[in-house]
Protein backbone atom coordinates (compact mmCIF):
# COMPACT_ATOMS: atom_id res chain seq x y z
CA UNK A 1 0.00 0.00 0.00
CA UNK A 2 1.29 3.03 -1.12
CA UNK A 3 0.47 6.86 0.72
CA UNK A 4 3.07 8.93 -1.29
CA UNK A 5 3.56 10.18 2.76
CA UNK A 6 5.61 7.57 4.37
CA UNK A 7 6.79 6.10 1.22
CA UNK A 8 10.16 8.11 1.37
CA UNK A 9 12.66 8.61 4.23
CA UNK A 10 11.78 11.42 6.46
CA UNK A 11 14.98 13.30 7.18
CA UNK A 12 13.28 15.42 10.14
CA UNK A 13 12.79 12.18 11.97
CA UNK A 14 16.08 10.58 10.96
CA UNK A 15 17.54 14.02 12.27
CA UNK A 16 15.34 14.58 15.36
CA UNK A 17 16.28 10.95 16.13
CA UNK A 18 20.10 11.36 16.06
CA UNK A 19 19.69 14.70 18.09
CA UNK A 20 18.24 12.50 20.40
CA UNK A 21 20.81 10.65 20.47
CA UNK A 22 23.24 12.74 20.72
CA UNK A 23 21.26 13.95 24.20
CA UNK A 24 21.38 10.92 25.87
CA UNK A 25 24.71 10.19 25.80
CA UNK A 26 25.50 13.86 26.97
CA UNK A 27 27.53 13.93 30.64
CA UNK A 28 26.64 17.94 31.21
CA UNK A 29 22.90 18.31 31.73
CA UNK A 30 22.80 22.08 29.91
CA UNK A 31 24.00 19.95 26.73
CA UNK A 32 21.52 17.26 26.88
CA UNK A 33 18.86 19.70 27.32
CA UNK A 34 20.23 22.05 24.07
CA UNK A 35 20.16 18.72 21.86
CA UNK A 36 16.81 17.36 23.34
CA UNK A 37 15.12 21.05 22.68
CA UNK A 38 16.85 21.25 18.91
CA UNK A 39 15.42 17.65 18.85
CA UNK A 40 11.89 18.48 19.13
CA UNK A 41 12.30 21.93 17.22
CA UNK A 42 13.16 19.79 13.64
CA UNK A 43 9.78 17.14 14.75
CA UNK A 44 8.08 20.39 15.13
CA UNK A 45 9.01 21.92 11.65
CA UNK A 46 5.98 22.43 9.26
CA UNK A 47 8.34 21.42 6.26
CA UNK A 48 11.02 19.12 5.12
CA UNK A 49 14.02 19.57 6.60
CA UNK A 50 15.32 19.73 2.66
CA UNK A 51 13.30 23.21 2.22
CA UNK A 52 15.41 24.93 4.77
CA UNK A 53 18.85 24.56 2.87
CA UNK A 54 20.38 26.69 0.92
CA UNK A 55 22.29 26.35 -2.78
CA UNK A 56 25.56 27.34 -0.88
CA UNK A 57 25.26 24.43 1.74
CA UNK A 58 24.28 26.93 4.31
CA UNK A 59 21.19 26.37 6.72
CA UNK A 60 18.36 28.80 7.45
CA UNK A 61 18.21 29.50 11.41
CA UNK A 62 16.15 27.01 12.86
CA UNK A 63 15.05 28.51 16.54
CA UNK A 64 16.44 26.59 19.46
CA UNK A 65 19.13 24.55 16.57
CA UNK A 66 22.19 25.85 17.79
CA UNK A 67 25.93 24.97 15.73
CA UNK A 68 26.39 21.86 17.22
CA UNK A 69 23.07 20.60 16.23
CA UNK A 70 23.33 22.31 12.28
CA UNK A 71 26.45 20.50 11.89
CA UNK A 72 24.47 17.31 12.40
CA UNK A 73 21.70 18.49 10.08
CA UNK A 74 24.32 19.45 7.72
CA UNK A 75 25.78 15.98 7.37
CA UNK A 76 22.64 13.75 7.58
CA UNK A 77 21.48 16.13 4.38
CA UNK A 78 24.90 15.51 2.92
CA UNK A 79 25.42 11.85 3.48
CA UNK A 80 21.99 10.11 5.16
CA UNK A 81 24.05 9.88 8.71
CA UNK A 82 26.00 11.35 11.21
CA UNK A 83 29.56 10.79 11.87
CA UNK A 84 29.33 13.42 14.55
CA UNK A 85 26.88 11.35 16.20
CA UNK A 86 28.33 7.98 15.50
CA UNK A 87 31.72 8.96 16.93
CA UNK A 88 30.06 10.56 20.08
CA UNK A 89 27.99 7.05 21.08
CA UNK A 90 31.14 5.10 20.14
CA UNK A 91 32.54 7.01 22.52
CA UNK A 92 29.83 6.92 25.75
CA UNK A 93 29.80 3.07 25.24
CA UNK A 94 26.14 3.17 25.04
CA UNK A 95 25.72 1.36 21.78
CA UNK A 96 22.82 -0.79 22.92
CA UNK A 97 20.39 1.77 24.98
CA UNK A 98 20.80 3.98 21.54
CA UNK A 99 19.72 0.72 19.87
CA UNK A 100 16.65 0.09 22.36
CA UNK A 101 16.06 3.75 21.98
CA UNK A 102 15.55 3.54 18.39
CA UNK A 103 13.20 0.41 17.87
CA UNK A 104 10.97 2.44 20.22
CA UNK A 105 10.58 5.73 17.47
CA UNK A 106 8.96 3.61 14.86
CA UNK A 107 6.11 5.03 12.82
CA UNK A 108 5.87 8.27 15.13
CA UNK A 109 5.20 11.48 12.45
CA UNK A 110 7.17 14.09 12.47
CA UNK A 111 4.96 17.77 12.38
CA UNK A 112 5.66 17.85 8.98
CA UNK A 113 4.08 14.31 7.67
CA UNK A 114 1.40 14.84 9.50
CA UNK A 115 0.80 18.00 7.33
CA UNK A 116 1.50 16.42 4.28
CA UNK A 117 -1.20 13.57 5.40
CA UNK A 118 -3.56 16.10 5.66
CA UNK A 119 -3.03 17.79 2.93
CA UNK A 120 -3.19 14.78 0.54
CA UNK A 121 -6.25 14.17 -1.20
CA UNK A 122 -4.84 10.71 -2.28
CA UNK A 123 -6.00 9.82 1.35
CA UNK A 124 -9.56 8.82 2.01
CA UNK A 125 -10.06 9.17 6.13
CA UNK A 126 -11.49 11.52 8.05
CA UNK A 127 -10.73 15.53 7.99
CA UNK A 128 -10.11 18.11 10.45
CA UNK A 129 -14.28 19.86 9.24
CA UNK A 130 -15.48 16.50 9.67
CA UNK A 131 -14.48 16.02 13.65
CA UNK A 132 -16.78 16.97 16.16
CA UNK A 133 -15.63 16.85 19.65
CA UNK A 134 -12.88 14.88 21.31
CA UNK A 135 -13.05 12.00 23.52
CA UNK A 136 -9.92 12.17 25.81
CA UNK A 137 -9.33 15.22 27.82
CA UNK A 138 -7.86 16.33 31.09
CA UNK A 139 -8.56 19.31 33.31
CA UNK A 140 -7.37 21.00 36.98
CA UNK A 141 -8.95 18.41 38.25
CA UNK A 142 -6.51 15.71 37.79
CA UNK A 143 -3.57 16.50 35.98
CA UNK A 144 -4.32 18.97 33.48
CA UNK A 145 -4.05 22.70 33.84
CA UNK A 146 -7.29 23.54 31.84
CA UNK A 147 -10.46 23.89 33.66
CA UNK A 148 -13.91 22.85 32.52
CA UNK A 149 -14.77 25.93 31.31
CA UNK A 150 -11.32 26.42 28.99
CA UNK A 151 -12.06 23.01 27.90
CA UNK A 152 -15.50 24.21 26.29
CA UNK A 153 -14.53 27.72 24.72
CA UNK A 154 -11.45 26.48 22.89
CA UNK A 155 -13.76 23.87 22.10
CA UNK A 156 -16.22 26.15 20.38
CA UNK A 157 -13.04 28.24 19.32
CA UNK A 158 -12.36 25.22 16.94
CA UNK A 159 -16.15 24.95 15.89
CA UNK A 160 -16.57 21.68 18.12
CA UNK A 161 -20.25 20.47 19.03
CA UNK A 162 -18.90 18.37 22.04
CA UNK A 163 -15.58 17.49 24.11
CA UNK A 164 -15.45 14.79 27.22
CA UNK A 165 -13.41 15.59 30.00
CA UNK A 166 -11.76 12.25 31.02
CA UNK A 167 -9.71 13.18 34.41
CA UNK A 168 -7.78 9.95 35.85
CA UNK A 169 -9.94 7.56 38.12
CA UNK A 170 -8.48 7.15 41.68
CA UNK A 171 -6.29 4.41 40.92
CA UNK A 172 -3.97 6.47 39.16
CA UNK A 173 -2.60 8.59 42.37
CA UNK A 174 0.54 9.82 40.86
CA UNK A 175 -2.08 11.69 38.35
CA UNK A 176 -4.23 13.30 40.71
CA UNK A 177 -7.14 10.64 39.67
CA UNK A 178 -10.39 11.29 41.33
CA UNK A 179 -12.16 9.35 44.36
CA UNK A 180 -15.96 9.34 43.43
CA UNK A 181 -16.68 12.30 45.58
CA UNK A 182 -14.61 13.95 43.31
CA UNK A 183 -16.18 13.11 40.85
CA UNK A 184 -19.47 13.99 41.79
CA UNK A 185 -18.42 17.39 42.52
CA UNK A 186 -16.67 17.61 39.28
CA UNK A 187 -20.40 16.59 37.55
CA UNK A 188 -22.04 19.12 39.25
CA UNK A 189 -20.10 21.78 37.95
CA UNK A 190 -20.49 20.07 34.71
CA UNK A 191 -24.02 20.39 34.68
CA UNK A 192 -23.57 24.34 35.55
CA UNK A 193 -21.98 24.76 32.75
CA UNK A 194 -24.12 22.69 30.25
CA UNK A 195 -26.88 24.81 31.92
CA UNK A 196 -24.81 27.73 30.77
CA UNK A 197 -23.66 26.22 27.00
CA UNK A 198 -26.63 24.18 26.33
CA UNK A 199 -26.98 25.87 22.37
CA UNK A 200 -23.60 26.22 21.60
CA UNK A 201 -22.00 22.97 23.45
CA UNK A 202 -21.93 19.65 25.55
CA UNK A 203 -19.14 18.84 27.49
CA UNK A 204 -19.36 14.98 28.42
CA UNK A 205 -18.62 13.51 32.17
CA UNK A 206 -15.99 11.04 31.25
CA UNK A 207 -13.33 9.18 33.01
CA UNK A 208 -9.53 7.98 32.10
CA UNK A 209 -10.13 4.29 34.25
CA UNK A 210 -6.63 2.70 34.53
CA UNK A 211 -6.59 -0.90 33.13
CA UNK A 212 -5.02 -2.91 35.60
CA UNK A 213 -2.44 -5.34 35.50
CA UNK A 214 -4.94 -8.35 35.15
CA UNK A 215 -7.32 -6.52 32.77
CA UNK A 216 -9.97 -5.36 35.43
CA UNK A 217 -10.12 -1.77 35.98
CA UNK A 218 -9.58 -0.06 39.42
CA UNK A 219 -13.59 1.38 39.06
CA UNK A 220 -16.69 -0.72 39.69
CA UNK A 221 -19.55 -1.09 37.34
CA UNK A 222 -21.24 1.13 39.87
CA UNK A 223 -18.64 3.58 39.37
CA UNK A 224 -19.03 3.28 35.99
CA UNK A 225 -22.26 3.90 35.55
CA UNK A 226 -21.96 7.73 36.30
CA UNK A 227 -19.99 8.44 33.34
CA UNK A 228 -20.94 9.63 29.85
CA UNK A 229 -17.49 8.20 28.24
CA UNK A 230 -15.11 5.90 29.63
CA UNK A 231 -11.88 5.62 28.61
CA UNK A 232 -9.63 2.45 29.52
CA UNK A 233 -5.92 2.63 29.12
CA UNK A 234 -3.05 1.03 30.37
CA UNK A 235 -0.68 2.87 32.73
CA UNK A 236 1.83 0.26 34.04
CA UNK A 237 3.68 -2.97 32.76
CA UNK A 238 4.51 -1.10 29.66
CA UNK A 239 8.08 -2.16 29.45
CA UNK A 240 7.40 -5.55 30.22
CA UNK A 241 7.96 -8.44 26.89
CA UNK A 242 5.64 -10.74 28.13
CA UNK A 243 2.35 -11.15 26.39
CA UNK A 244 -0.50 -9.21 27.75
CA UNK A 245 -3.42 -9.77 25.36
CA UNK A 246 -5.72 -11.39 27.54
CA UNK A 247 -4.79 -8.44 29.87
CA UNK A 248 -6.37 -6.50 26.36
CA UNK A 249 -9.19 -8.13 25.60
CA UNK A 250 -10.84 -8.51 29.33
CA UNK A 251 -10.51 -4.52 29.54
CA UNK A 252 -12.46 -4.39 25.98
CA UNK A 253 -14.95 -6.81 26.91
CA UNK A 254 -15.69 -4.91 30.09
CA UNK A 255 -19.43 -3.70 30.53
CA UNK A 256 -19.15 0.33 30.42
CA UNK A 257 -15.82 0.67 28.59
CA UNK A 258 -16.47 2.81 25.40
CA UNK A 259 -12.53 3.73 24.29
CA UNK A 260 -9.67 1.61 24.40
CA UNK A 261 -7.12 4.82 24.97
CA UNK A 262 -3.33 4.67 23.69
CA UNK A 263 -3.47 1.04 23.90
CA UNK A 264 0.03 0.08 23.65
CA UNK A 265 1.17 3.23 26.42
CA UNK A 266 4.14 3.38 24.53
CA UNK A 267 6.13 6.44 24.57
CA UNK A 268 8.70 7.88 21.76
CA UNK A 269 12.38 6.49 22.18
CA UNK A 270 11.41 5.78 26.02
CA UNK A 271 9.15 2.35 25.89
CA UNK A 272 7.71 0.02 23.69
CA UNK A 273 4.57 -0.29 25.71
CA UNK A 274 2.23 -3.39 26.15
CA UNK A 275 3.40 -6.48 23.73
CA UNK A 276 -0.14 -8.27 22.61
CA UNK A 277 -1.41 -10.21 19.71
CA UNK A 278 -3.20 -6.69 18.31
CA UNK A 279 -5.36 -8.16 15.98
CA UNK A 280 -7.21 -10.73 18.42
CA UNK A 281 -7.55 -7.56 20.81
CA UNK A 282 -9.26 -5.73 17.97
CA UNK A 283 -11.51 -8.43 17.11
CA UNK A 284 -12.51 -8.67 20.65
CA UNK A 285 -13.08 -4.42 20.39
CA UNK A 286 -15.20 -4.69 17.40
CA UNK A 287 -17.35 -7.85 19.08
CA UNK A 288 -17.77 -5.69 22.51
CA UNK A 289 -18.51 -2.39 20.27
CA UNK A 290 -15.60 -0.75 21.45
CA UNK A 291 -13.54 2.20 19.43
CA UNK A 292 -10.35 1.91 19.73
CA UNK A 293 -8.24 5.32 19.91
CA UNK A 294 -5.59 7.01 17.84
CA UNK A 295 -4.10 8.94 20.99
CA UNK A 296 -2.54 12.30 18.91
CA UNK A 297 -0.19 13.43 21.60
CA UNK A 298 3.37 13.53 19.43
CA UNK A 299 5.20 11.53 21.98
CA UNK A 300 2.41 9.11 22.05
CA UNK A 301 0.98 8.73 18.73
CA UNK A 302 -1.51 5.35 19.75
CA UNK A 303 -1.85 3.47 18.26
CA UNK A 304 -0.33 4.11 14.65
CA UNK A 305 -1.13 4.10 11.17
CA UNK A 306 0.71 0.31 10.58
CA UNK A 307 -1.14 -0.63 13.60
CA UNK A 308 -4.29 0.86 12.88
CA UNK A 309 -4.49 -0.86 9.37
CA UNK A 310 -5.41 -3.74 11.53
CA UNK A 311 -8.08 -2.48 13.49
CA UNK A 312 -9.92 -1.06 10.22
CA UNK A 313 -9.06 -4.93 8.95
CA UNK A 314 -11.16 -6.09 11.78
CA UNK A 315 -14.19 -3.82 11.28
CA UNK A 316 -13.44 -1.21 14.72
CA UNK A 317 -14.26 1.97 15.38
CA UNK A 318 -11.99 4.48 16.29
CA UNK A 319 -11.91 7.24 18.56
CA UNK A 320 -9.03 10.29 17.64
CA UNK A 321 -7.88 12.41 20.78
CA UNK A 322 -5.40 14.46 21.35
CA UNK A 323 -5.45 13.64 24.83
CA UNK A 324 -4.96 17.21 25.81
CA UNK A 325 -3.32 18.42 29.53
CA UNK A 326 -3.76 21.85 27.88
CA UNK A 327 -6.06 24.27 25.41
CA UNK A 328 -2.54 24.19 23.17
CA UNK A 329 -2.35 20.89 23.48
CA UNK A 330 -6.15 20.81 20.85
CA UNK A 331 -3.69 20.71 17.84
CA UNK A 332 -2.16 17.49 18.89
CA UNK A 333 -5.84 16.33 16.57
CA UNK A 334 -4.19 17.08 13.69
CA UNK A 335 -1.44 14.21 14.49
CA UNK A 336 -4.53 11.41 14.93
CA UNK A 337 -6.48 12.38 12.38
CA UNK A 338 -3.11 12.02 9.97
CA UNK A 339 -2.99 8.35 11.46
CA UNK A 340 -5.98 7.56 10.91
CA UNK A 341 -5.80 8.99 6.92
CA UNK A 342 -2.77 7.32 6.22
CA UNK A 343 -4.47 3.66 7.70
CA UNK A 344 -7.95 4.05 5.59
CA UNK A 345 -9.91 4.57 8.62
CA UNK A 346 -13.53 4.75 7.29
CA UNK A 347 -14.96 7.90 7.94
CA UNK A 348 -18.29 6.72 9.41
CA UNK A 349 -16.91 4.58 12.14
CA UNK A 350 -14.98 7.25 13.90
CA UNK A 351 -17.04 8.31 16.62
CA UNK A 352 -15.68 11.99 16.92
CA UNK A 353 -17.85 12.66 13.34
CA UNK A 354 -20.73 11.61 15.03
CA UNK A 355 -23.16 13.85 16.34
CA UNK A 356 -23.80 13.90 19.89
CA UNK A 357 -27.14 12.10 19.90
CA UNK A 358 -25.87 9.40 18.05
CA UNK A 359 -22.51 9.48 20.27
CA UNK A 360 -24.59 9.37 23.19
CA UNK A 361 -26.92 6.49 22.08
CA UNK A 362 -23.81 4.49 21.21
CA UNK A 363 -22.09 5.13 24.62
CA UNK A 364 -25.82 4.06 26.19
CA UNK A 365 -24.94 0.27 24.69
CA UNK A 366 -22.04 -0.06 26.03
CA UNK A 367 -23.93 0.74 30.10
CA UNK A 368 -21.95 -1.19 32.75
Amino acid sequence: MTDNVTDSPDLNAVIAGLLRDLAQVQKLKQKKYAYARAALAISNLDEPIQTYLHADGTLDKIPHVGPSSTRVILEVLQTGESATVAKAIAASGGTSKTDESRMWRQHFLTRARVRAALANTALHGPSLDQYRGDLQMHSTWSDGSQSLEDLINEGIARGYEYCAVTDHSHGLSIAGGLSMERFTQQHQEIDGLNARFKSRFRLLKGVEANIQADGSLDMTAAELRHMEIVVAAPHAVLRATHDQTDRMIRAVQTPGVHILGHPRGRKYGERPGVSADWRRVFAAAKASNVAVEIDGDPSRQDIDYELARDAVAAGCLFALDTDAHSTSEFEYVDTAIAHARLAGVPVELVVNTWPVARLLRWARTRQA
